[in-house]
């Protein structure tokens, strides 16, 4: 289970330092002696300490060190770390790629299994270059503007559909659980082929497998396995993604029952 988590830092405070304007210091902050850093510097810091170690080695003090401030200096911009991940999570959000407004326009007549695989692939690219987010708990996402405008965008996929407003929310929930899954599984197995590859381990390992495993016992898991092979993460995302949006046509494509 994620042990950091969205929404867990002052509200109020968090609130006023993610609608703050660009570059602008929030009410009630006060500027470090380092002349030139910002909020804005923070939060960038944080995030590329993050990317590239995880949040587990992402502390106010290894911050601070990256920013070349003592700790208390890094206080004197965001009250503490929980309301950092706050701030992260809305920025990676508003800066994610995606459509442009025009694009977007553009694009609203099409297919609407298109608009929905776009989220998700927006998404997925989002998770490969911020690997964080997916082990951030985000039961109570920070209400800035990256998290209104990422939802703004991603609900016009299923605008039309004839959802009700509630069934739009959970189709998207549903969409971004999927997503946030497979990367969780691509991370993990990404993690374990740095240690050891697919190959190794089955060069260790399938000798005694053979002898182990009684065909006959095991007939089902010998065929498939053999048929399966390695993880292939593409494989599983492209099924995974195409029972959601089977699912969603389900829904999206019922007739009304007769009276």
């Amino acid at each position: 289970m994620a042990k950091d988590r969205s929404g867990a830092g002052d509200p109020v405070r968090t609130l006023e330092l993610l609608w703050r304007e660009p570059g602008e210091e929030p009410r009630g902050g006060r500027r470090g002696p380092r002349q030139g850093l910002t909020v804005d510097a923070v939060v960038r810091a944080a995030t590329g300490l993050a990317d590239e170690e995880g949040l587990a080695a992402l502390t106010m003090r290894a911050l601070a060190q990256r920013l070349g401030v003592t700790p208390m200096t890094v206080y004197t911009y965001v009250p503490g770390k929980a309301e950092l991940l706050d701030l992260m999570l809305d920025e990676a959000y508003r800066t994610m790629e995606r459509r442009t407004e025009a694009e977007a326009e553009a694009g609203a007549a099409d297919p609407w299994r298109e608009r929905v695989t776009r989220v998700a692939d927006e998404n997925r690219a989002l998770l490969a270059r911020h690997p964080w987010i997916a082990d951030l708990s985000v039961t109570r996402p920070p209400l800035g503007p990256g998290v209104i405008g990422k939802y703004e965008h991603e609900l016009a996929a299923f605008e039309g559909l004839g959802l009700s407003d509630t069934e739009m929310d959970a189709a998207l929930t549903h969409l971004l659980g999927f997503v946030h899954a497979d990367a969780r599984a691509a991370a993990d197995t990404a993690a374990h082929n740095q240690r050891q590859s697919d190959e190794d381990w089955w060069a260790v390992s399938a000798p005694l497998l053979e002898r182990a495993m009684d065909p006959e016992r095991y007939p089902l898991a010998g065929r498939v396995g053999e048929a399966v092979g390695a993880y292939n993460p593409e494989t599983v995302w492209a099924f995974g993604l195409r029972c959601v949006l089977d699912g969603l046509a389900h829904l999206v494509e019922r007739k009304p029952e007769a009276p």
